[in-house]
C-alpha cells in the first residue's frame, strides 16, 4: 500500500502536504511522518514530525488527559537540566524545520516542537513523542515513551479493502 494512503487512513483525513515516513512499526506501517514546513496551500506548518500511528496517538492522548503536559511543565520548571535539554530540543527542531522551508515561500512556520513559542515549554505531547520516536533528542518525548511503547500490534491498523486503504475494523489495542 502507498504510504500516503496509509497515513490518510490512520488519520482519518487526506494529507495536506507530502510527508515521508520517518518511523515504521514492527508491522511495517507508518508511526511518524516528516511533514513539509509549508502545506500545499501555502499555509505554514510548525509540526515537523507528525504522529500517525493510532496506537501511539491513543496512548499519548491518555498521558495528556491524565495531566502529563502540566506534570512535565512542572518538572521542567523544577529541573534545570531537563529544562536546558527541552530548550535545546526546541532550537534543534526549529532549525531543522526552517532549513526545509522552500525558497520563496510567502510564509514560514515558527516556534519549536509543535509550534511552541520560544520559552513556552510544552504544547503537545504527541509532537514531542513523534520527535523522540524519529530518533531526535527530546526529553519530553523520552519521558512519554514508556507509556506508549512497545508498539506491539498483532493486527495492522490499516488494511486494503477493494483497492482502498482503510482503518482495519479488526484492529484492537494490544493489552
Amino acid at each position: 500500500m502507498d504510504d500516503g494512503r496509509v497515513v490518510a487512513a490512520q488519520l482519518g483525513r487526506r494529507l495536506r502536504a507530502d510527508a515521508d515516513v520517518a518511523v515504521r512499526c514492527p508491522l511495517g506501517l507508518p508511526v511518524v511522518t516528516r511533514v513539509a514546513p509549508v502545506l500545499d496551500d501555502g499555509t505554514p506548518f510548525p509540526t515537523r514530525y507528525w504522529l500517525c500511528c493510532p496506537l501511539a496517538a491513543r496512548r499519548v492522548g491518555r498521558v495528556e488527559s491524565g495531566g502529563g503536559v502540566q506534570a512535565l511543565q512542572r518538572h521542567a520548571a523544577a529541573t534545570p537540566g531537563f529544562a536546558a535539554r527541552l530548550a535545546a530540543a526546541h532550537r534543534r527542531y526549529a532549525a531543522e524545520r526552517d532549513a526545509a522551508v522552500p525558497p520563496g515561500a510567502a510564509l514560514a512556520p515558527d516556534g519549536g516542537v509543535g509550534g511552541s513559542a520560544p520559552g513556552a515549554g510544552i504544547k503537545c505531547l504527541h509532537a514531542h513523542y513523534a520527535d523522540h520516536a524519529a530518533g531526535n533528542e527530546n526529553p519530553v518525548g523520552e519521558a512519554v515513551a514508556p507509556f506508549v511503547e512497545p508498539l506491539d500490534c498483532t493486527v495492522p491498523c490499516v488494511a486494503e479493502v477493494e483497492g482502498e486503504a482503510v482503518r482495519n475494523p479488526a484492529w484492537r489495542e494490544p493489552k
